[in-house]
């Protein structure tokens, strides 16, 4: 019997493994990208659906939504004849691209067929429309209630949820506010889920930081156990044949109202087909319930808890070296009528990444695309800084650049001016609306363009945008020692990474464990 079971789902997910590529094939990649569309690989659909803690009595209610051509749907049924050929199952799979339907039809009737030669029961429901109306309508036509399920496993939609949109007012209303489609799948999913019911999901990192996940966050952790997180190195590993970068996690939780939240397993590998290495983390490790953030800090391996080690020894704040970030005050589309392509009499220097170079601010830089100076009158005083020195830190870093963090210092030695504009696309270092002291401002650029900060920032971001609220959550070295660190700042020059690197390690080894005060 062992034999002829793998034979049959063997069989199962290889057929559904050539529906995928059909699939992914014949459809548009602009109309994919449009839905943030990305199939699951019958490997990586296989390794998800591993991650599914089974029910050993009764049914197993399944929802798959946005589930494409049925890659996880299958994988999760093969997974579960293996233990229980005779199983009952009721599987709901949702999918509204009218192009997917005869391919997902085909899937869940293959599944049927597989699980009933094998001796066991399963009812298949094809949703034919959209995963957030149908499941935030509170009755379906004929009365029936949405869920709920024992295990949802997705790989959701990529893709921004404008502000005002059906869609996200309807999981709002539902559950909670989000921003991203992915998201909204995943808190829907969690708000179907019965108790102890389990959240299997390949996602994009970055909800786990930035203010912009924050509200789901908390649902989340609220409502959920955390009980595996995998990261894998590259995103395009997995999703080979799309053209993918951002870095994934895949994750399993259990629906608990319970406040206890025991160990998490984290594991990594750099593809679904490659080595594995894990380990098991205390809760408080990646969730500490003293954030107000709600930060789900991932650490990969005993490398990055040790950086988590290096982070939390760090001696200081932002408040306790009296210092604050803020994106830029100006946001040029809506001051189009400020804006000067060059210096005139009456505009003041405006600050874009495009000025940032080697550690310092080159402005103007003419014939840019964009423009190098905004007028100074009552409108546009407000959204400018008075002179000083600042520390401008790029939102977006770019593919081709090595750091996350990319750092410069505006001198007022450099750049001459009565006050400074800084537009949205940079975050700036300040103190309660001024400059900063001249050496602590070159230390602080110096340890934002450190190979260590970086490490330090990629461990908890998923995404290549450096928000305000990332940089106010960090720790940073100690007035003093950032001080000593800008009075080694070399006039004209910039230094490579290598001695800027052993510049920031030799004043941090002087570091002193953060007193109770400032921890």
């Amino acid at each position: 019997m062992a034999a002829e079971v793998a034979a049959a789902v063997s069989d199962l997910v290889a057929r559904t493994e050539v529906r995928r590529q059909e699939s992914s094939s014949a459809l548009d990649p602009k109309e994919r990208a449009k839905r943030g569309q990305y199939f699951t690989p019958a490997p990586a659909a296989d390794f998800i659906a591993s991650l599914a803690r089974l029910a050993s009595t009764g049914p197993i209610r399944i929802l798959d939504p946005g589930a494409g051509a049925g890659s996880l749907t299958a994988s999760l049924v093969s997974r579960i004849l293996q233990g229980q050929p005779e199983v009952h199952l009721s599987v709901t799979a949702c999918e509204n691209d009218p192009q997917l339907h005869e391919t997902l039809s085909a899937t869940l009737e293959d599944c049927a067929r597989t699980v009933e030669a094998l001796g066991g029961r399963v009812e298949t429901t094809l949703v034919k429309d959209d995963f957030i109306a149908w499941a935030t309508q509170a009755e379906g036509l004929f009365g029936e209630a949405r869920g709920p399920f024992d295990i949802v496993i997705m790989n959701p939609p990529y893709k921004k949820l404008a502000a005002g949109s059906r869609e996200r007012m309807a999981v709002t209303t539902a559950c909670t506010e989000t921003s991203n489609l992915y998201s909204a799948f995943m808190a829907l999913g969690i708000h179907l889920l019965a108790p102890g019911g389990q959240l299997v999901a390949i996602t994009p990192r970055s909800f786990a930081n930035g203010p912009y996940f924050r509200p789901f966050r908390k649902y989340l952790l609220d409502r959920m156990h955390i009980d595996r997180v995998h990261l894998f190195e590259a995103r395009n590993k997995v999703f080979a044949d799309t053209d993918v970068l951002q870095e994934n996690v895949i994750f399993s939780a259990t629906r608990t109202d319970a406040p206890d939240r025991g160990p998490i397993v984290m594991s990594s590998s750099h593809s679904y087909g490659g080595e594995t290495r894990s380990r098991a983390v205390e809760y408080r490790e990646m969730v500490q319930p003293e954030d107000s953030e709600h930060f789900i800090h991932i650490s990969a391996d005993e490398e990055d808890a040790q950086l988590a080690a290096t982070h939390a020894s760090l001696p200081a704040t932002l408040a306790t070296i009296e210092c604050q970030v803020s994106t830029g005050r100006v946001v040029d589309f809506r001051s189009k009528e400020h804006l000067r392509p060059d210096p005139e009499a009456g505009a003041v220097p405006l600050i874009y990444p495009l000025h940032m170079r080697d550690g310092g601010i080159r402005w103007p830089v003419p014939g840019a695309k964009k423009n190098n100076a905004i007028a100074l009158n009552p409108d546009t005083e407000k959204m400018t800084f008075p002179s000083g020195y600042y520390v401008v830190v790029k939102r977006l870093s770019s593919k081709e650049e090595k750091r996350r963090v990319v750092a410069a210092v505006f001198d007022p030695d450099v750049t001459p001016c009565a006050r400074i504009g800084f537009e949205n696309h940079v975050n700036v270092f300040h103190s309660a609306g001024a400059g900063l002291p001249k050496e602590l401002a070159r230390g602080l650029c110096l340890w934002l363009n450190s190979t260590l900060l970086d490490r330090l920032i990629r461990r908890f971001s998923g995404h290549t945008q450096v928000n305000a609220t990332d940089l106010r959550n960090l720790r940073y070295p100690g007035k003093d020692q950032l001080q000593a660190i800008g009075g080694e700042w070399i006039e004209g020059g910039w230094p490579d990474q290598e001695k800027l690197d052993d510049l920031v390690e030799r004043h941090l080894e002087s570091a002193e464990p953060p007193s109770p005060g400032e921890a």
